[in-house]
């Protein structure tokens, strides 16, 4: 199913599970500078327009779960649906170094815009398949880049963000991706609860079990390394959910 700034795969899939995406994709819709921010191609295929290698984890991911999955179809730089309406950093007019141009005076009016084409209408559908059945588990899938510009080098290969008001599910994940030799940040490579983000929303507030993954995007860059990184987390999710008995 696609809607304008949404993509659903597996919709009749029976799982508890559902698995987001809230950064799969660096297309800019036409409606917005013409389907260009005004930077270089370069700086698009990089992770400040989206999360590398997230959407080909997120779908093999939830076919290995028996789960619906849904993926955004707009850069994270048009409006970043990981943000809430009032975040400061919902529109970007600076990232990682590098200036967006079509950002450079968006006002009220134009986020408001940006809000009710892409924003709302991804949250709503995201909460329509959350819905669908009272015990629904919250998979959100994401990627970090190996190094920020001007930072030292991120060596985890996994990253498990959760917060503090809900850790049943996300301990006992680490605690296997640790047992399984697999180089893991808990927390890392930053905080995992901000007020208003998508796990906050559709899983914090509803009291969702849930769980956050950063894979880090060199090792998802191509479909093999999507494939192989579904198939190994899969099984770990599976035995650490069994485990936290939710």
């Amino acid at each position: 199913m696609t809607g304008q700034s949404y993509h659903i795969h597996g919709e009749d899939r029976p799982s508890r599970w559902l698995v987001t995406c809230d950064h799969a994709t660096n297309r800019v819709p036409p409606c917005v500078g013409g389907g260009s921010l005004g930077i270089a191609p370069a700086d698009m295929a990089r992770h400040i327009a989206y999360d590398v290698g997230a959407a080909g984890l997120a779908r093999h991911l939830a076919g290995r779960l028996g789960a619906p999955a849904i993926l955004s179809d707009f850069s994270r730089l048009v409006i970043d649906p990981n943000r809430g309406e009032d975040d400061p950093t919902l529109v970007m007019k600076l990232y990682d170094g590098t200036l967006i141009p079509a950002n450079r005076h968006v006002d009220a009016a134009e986020t408001e815009r940006r809000l009710n084409a892409f924003h709302r209408p991804y949250h709503a559908a995201l909460e329509t398949l959350a819905s669908r059945r009272p015990d629904s588990v919250i998979c959100a899938i994401h990627s970090f880049t190996p190094r920020l510009n001007g930072r030292g080098p991120r060596p985890w290969h996994v990253g498990v963000l959760y917060s503090h008001l809900d850790p049943r599910l996300a301990v006992p994940f680490i605690q296997r991706l640790r047992a399984e030799g697999i180089e893991t940040g808990d927390n890392e490579p930053y905080e995992g609860h901000l007020d208003g983000d998508s796990i906050d929303t559709h899983a914090l507030k509803p009291r969702r079990p849930n769980v956050l993954i950063e894979l880090r995007n060199d090792l998802i860059r191509d479909e093999a390394g999507q494939i192989a990184w579904a198939d190994r987390l899969a099984p770990i999710l599976t035995d650490a959910f069994r485990e936290s008995a939710l």
